[in-house]
């Protein structure tokens, strides 16, 4: 579908113990992300910058994107190419590497375990995840590299 999409989503601060931003070590770094119609997902930074390990931190989620992107760009062209896929698990990491106040991610990569309905399918899964890492829209955004080390299996 060629054409301008738009996503709108809020993020709330819900760190405040009272007294606000006071000391770096006065709040805490938890957030809610919501968007209408959907449920909370509930943020914070990562431990090791004073987060909560239980809530997803913007790192995992930018991980979790790239993953979950080539997973419906996957799916999308093996239907569309006569591949029948009927189990898909992605163990995917990122590296983050900090300077100073800031950082950056310096690669991701995904591990897709893909398990096809039959053998003679299984070849062409390698060609599709180069499709659909093209595809991506997620991986065309970012500036760094995103790799992959697929898998695939016969049901």
């Amino acid at each position: 579908m060629p054409g301008r999409h738009h996503y709108a989503t809020e993020v709330s601060w819900t760190g405040n113990t009272g007294e606000g931003t006071a000391t770096y070590r006065s709040y805490r770094r938890t957030s809610e992300v919501t968007a209408t119609g959907k449920p909370a997902i509930a943020g914070s930074s990562d431990p090791h910058f004073h987060g909560d390990a239980d809530r997803w931190n913007p790192e995992e989620l930018l991980v979790a994107a790239l993953s979950q992107c080539h997973l419906l760009s996957f799916l999308h062209l093996a239907a569309t190419s006569g591949v029948v896929v009927v189990g898909y698990t992605d163990a995917a990491t990122g590296t983050m590497v900090t300077e100073g106040v800031g950082g950056r991610m310096t690669e991701v990569v995904l591990r897709p375990a893909v398990t096809v309905a039959a053998a003679d399918m299984a070849a062409r899964c390698a060609e599709l995840h180069e499709r659909a890492h093209a595809a991506c829209f997620i991986a065309n955004s970012v500036n760094f590299p995103v790799r992959h080390e697929p898998t695939v299996a016969v049901a």
